[in-house]
């Protein structure tokens, strides 16, 4: 995996919205696992499979833990998940996906609105939560099919 140099932001050199931070584009400050945190959409677009159809993936099923989501994809045998993760990034969870929508709407970044996009957090054995990031719907869909992935990274913010 490529480490990515830096591992967290000091509040007061948090950027505005919309504006640069980690290589790619701050959208927003939030709270996980009791932790401030700042959301970065990265330009990456990937596109793969979720993972395999009928495999249960038990640590992918969070609605918030995006990263962890994604390390057990990776580790289920996700190819898609593994290349996300290279980019010392991770899928957007359900959570984060609501967060780059309410973005998108404010008009802080720009995601395609003619592709759905995988989510991290997995449905059930068969299927994973995608969005469509043009009216914001969420849906599930077959984990064996192809979608669109925009990385993201999450950054302690210190």
């Amino acid at each position: 995996m490529t480490q990515h140099a830096q591992q967290s932001v000091a509040a007061a050199d948090l950027p505005e919205r919309g504006q640069p931070l980690a290589g790619g584009t701050f959208v927003t400050r939030y709270w996980l696992n009791g932790e401030e945190r700042a959301l970065v959409l990265l330009d990456n677009e990937l596109t793969g499979a979720w993972g395999e159809y009928g495999q249960d993936v038990t640590g992918a099923k969070s609605y918030s833990d995006g990263a962890a989501n994604t390390r057990a994809m990776a580790e289920a045998g996700s190819d898609l998940a593994a290349k996300v993760l290279e980019l010392d990034a991770h899928i957007p969870s359900h959570l984060e996906a609501a967060l780059l929508m309410s973005a998108k709407a404010d008009g802080v970044i720009t995601l395609r609105e003619d592709r759905w996009h995988w989510l991290s957090t997995q449905y059930s054995a068969y299927y994973a939560f995608d969005m469509d990031f043009e009216g914001g719907w969420v849906d599930c869909y077959g984990k064996g099919n192809e979608r669109l992935v925009r990385p993201v990274r999450s950054l302690p913010i210190q």
